[in-house]
């Protein structure tokens, strides 16, 4: 499964965005420049993600590598 399925996929479940998702983690104060902290963890995230919008593990941390930069929306 593309990058872009995973989050294609999140928004259908959830309603949510890329763009949702990154106004949530600077809600929550996981960013800084845009990108997640270096000392937020990926684990405090996915628990999160899990926890209120009833992502699985490989969805959250499709989440969190948006977040960090690692990957973007479009993908492979």
């Amino acid at each position: 499964m593309s990058f872009q399925a995973y989050l294609t996929n999140i928004e259908a479940r959830t309603g949510k965005s890329p763009a949702d998702f990154r106004a949530y983690a600077a809600a929550k104060d996981w960013l800084a420049g845009g990108l997640l902290r270096p000392d937020v963890k990926a684990g405090t995230v996915v628990a999160d993600l899990k926890e209120n919008f009833a992502l699985g593990h490989g969805h959250a941390m499709a989440i969190v590598a948006l977040l960090k930069g690692s990957k973007q929306e479009g993908d492979a």
